[in-house]
């Protein structure tokens, strides 16, 4: 009803966003600004124009972006030589520079540097920033204490930390969000059913299957005991060879090592035959773990907020609030009651 209300014909994606996202939060104080503004986006003049004419931005940040793929974080954005977008008559388009000329497909802008410069000054709502200045537009507006954000946000903050220590604009702390995983009645009976925790399904898959076949087979699955007396009868055989003659240690050696191994690879097959007969009980984990971490991955990367809310409505959101953490660097479990 909600997006019925506020997405028909007649207005703007913009308007129905705003109005749709302030009637979900507005109690929790929640400000929604459009930056799409004249007065705010002057504030930024000199830092369109440093883009627009010396290409400063993208030098730094793929400097930054090495830097932090060298370090193991994945890069969230690429910037490109220009990172602002011409804006006008409901058109937004990407800027480019041909030889002298700054063009921009699609739209009557086809100036000279100085007419761009003069263009910037009198009508700076008429350029739009991407991906790789946005962040410096809003730290600009809105300067932060924090900023709160998902793995891959604070990973695309990072990034930017040079560009605005370039054009000294205030850079704010990274704290990453809570994290959440809403475990309806259904899968918490499965879970229960199994023997196991929600907890235990954050562990792999093919882990899970392991602990229920050891768990609930009647048969003997592991060589532990095999393990040692093959060891230690290998290490008899090998003294009584070397007392022979020494070359022949490393050549025992070697026999205990393969003989080993092989004792590991029946014991794993063992395993897979009991295995298929626990074939429905690793269905019902598969169908679990595809619904908790659907591929994969993280609940909340792959379910809608709509979902939830249709079922429970703004009780929903409530209940986020209520189990939200403060700086504890924790993941939140939800049950359905």
């Amino acid at each position: 009803s909600l997006l019925k209300e506020f997405y028909k014909e007649g207005t703007t994606i913009q308007d129905a966003t705003f109005r749709f996202v302030n009637s979900l939060f507005s109690e929790y104080g929640l400000i929604v600004l459009l930056p799409d503004n004249a007065v705010l986006k002057r504030q930024m003049v000199r830092v369109f124009e440093d883009d627009l004419l010396n290409q400063t931005a993208s030098g730094i940040v793929e400097k930054t972006a090495k830097k932090l793929e060298t370090a193991g974080y994945k890069v969230q954005a690429s910037p490109r030589e220009i990172n602002l977008f011409y804006l006008k008559d409901d058109k937004r388009e990407r800027i480019i520079k041909q030889g002298t000329r700054y063009k921009a497909e699609g739209t009557s802008l086809d100036v000279s540097e100085e007419e761009l410069k003069n263009e910037l000054q009198q009508y700076p709502e008429r350029f739009s920033p991407n991906v790789i200045l946005r962040g410096l537009y809003q730290e600009t507006i809105l300067p932060n204490i924090a900023f709160i954000g998902g793995g891959g946000e604070t990973a695309y903050w990072l990034q930017l930390k040079e560009l605005s220590e370039h054009y000294k604009i205030p850079f704010p702390v990274l704290i990453l969000r809570n994290s959440f995983l809403i475990v309806e009645k259904k899968w918490q009976s499965m879970i229960a059913k199994l023997g196991f925790t929600i907890e235990d399904f954050f562990l792999p898959e093919q882990e899970l299957t392991n602990r229920l076949v050891t768990k609930n087979t009647d048969k003997k699955l592991k060589l532990n005991g095999t393990f040692t007396e093959t060891g230690q009868l290998y290490d008899v055989i090998k003294k009584q060879a070397a007392s022979i003659d020494t070359t022949l240690e490393k050549h025992v050696e070697a026999l205990k090592t393969q003989t080993l191994h092989r004792l590991e690879e029946l014991e794993k097959k063992m395993l897979r035959a009991e295995k298929r007969k626990f074939s429905d009980q690793q269905r019902q984990i598969h169908t679990i773990k595809e619904q908790l971490f659907p591929g994969n991955g993280l609940q909340e990367r792959k379910e809608n907020l709509s979902y939830y809310y249709a079922k429970w409505g703004k009780e929903f959101i409530q209940e986020l609030y209520g189990h939200s953490l403060e700086l504890e660097q924790e993941f939140v479990v939800i049950n359905e009651k």
